[in-house]
C-alpha cells in the first residue's frame, strides 16, 4: 500500500471498504480478529507476525512478555475511534510519528486479508485501492465525526441502538466506569461525559435511518 504524506501530530478519518461491497466480517470470530489485529499493529515494529504470534505454541508461553515488549512501543498512531461494519471500517486516528497511519493501515489491513483468505480458501485483494483520509479540522467537527461512526450500525439498519454494536468504540465512550482494555485515547482531544455523550448520539438515531432510506436519491 502506497505511503502517503499525512502529517504528524494532525487527526484524519480512515475510511476503507471491501471491494464490489463483499461481505469480509461474518461473524463474532472475524470481528475479534480484526480489532486485536489492528490493536496490535497500533505499535511501531512488533516483534512478530501477529498471525505467527497467536498460533506458535512457543509464543503463547510466553505472550504476556510478548505483549508486555510491544505495549511498551511507541504508537504508529492515537486510536481516537472505530467502527467496523461487515463491508468497510471507519477508523479516527492521530498520526504520532511519519508515515504513522499508512503503516498502520498496511499492518492491520494486510494481516486480515491473509487471514480471511486462509479462512475462506480464496485468493487475491479484500480491499478496494487506496483507504481515504480526511483531516479533522476542528474539535466541534470532530465530536460529530464520533457520533457519526458511532451510528452507522444503525443507519444500516442492523441494530436499533448503537449501544448494541460490539465492534465500535462507542462502549467505550458511554462506560461509566473505567474499563478494561481500553482501546482509544481522546484524552486532551475530546471532552466526553458519558451521559451526556450518550443523548447526543442517540438523539440522532431517528435522523441517521431516514437519511439513509433516501441517500441514493440524494446522490442522484
Amino acid at each position: 500500500m502506497e505511503k502517503r504524506n499525512l502529517i504528524t501530530g494532525q487527526i484524519y478519518h480512515i475510511f476503507t471498504k471491501s471491494i464490489a461491497g463483499f461481505k469480509v466480517f461474518n461473524n463474532d470470530i472475524e470481528f475479534k480478529r480484526f480489532k486485536n489485529t489492528f490493536v496490535y499493529y497500533q505499535k511501531k515494529a512488533p516483534l512478530v507476525k501477529f498471525s505467527w504470534f497467536i498460533k506458535s505454541k512457543e509464543i503463547q508461553k510466553t505472550n504476556s512478555k510478548i505483549f508486555l515488549d510491544n505495549a511498551r512501543k511507541e504508537n504508529l498512531v492515537n486510536i481516537v475511534a472505530y467502527c467496523i461494519m461487515p463491508t468497510h471500517i471507519h477508523f479516527i486516528l492521530e498520526q504520532t510519528m511519519e508515515n504513522g497511519i499508512s503503516t498502520f493501515m498496511s499492518n492491520t489491513l494486510n494481516s486480515y486479508t491473509r487471514y480471511f483468505n486462509t479462512s475462506h480458501n480464496r485468493k487475491g485483494p479484500l480491499w478496494e485501492g487506496k483507504f481515504k483520509s480526511i483531516i479533522v479540522g476542528s474539535d466541534v467537527y470532530l465530536v460529530h465525526l464520533t457520533r457519526y461512526l458511532h451510528l452507522n450500525p444503525v443507519t444500516a439498519l442492523i441494530i436499533e441502538t448503537p449501544d448494541k454494536w460490539k465492534y465500535s468504540s462507542y462502549p467505550e465512550y458511554i462506560a461509566d466506569e473505567r474499563i478494561e482494555n481500553k482501546i482509544c485515547n481522546y484524552t486532551g482531544i475530546l471532552e466526553i461525559k458519558p451521559d451526556i455523550y450518550k443523548a447526543f448520539v442517540e438523539d440522532r438515531i431517528s435522523y441517521q435511518k431516514e437519511l439513509a432510506k433516501i441517500k441514493d436519491l440524494i446522490i442522484e
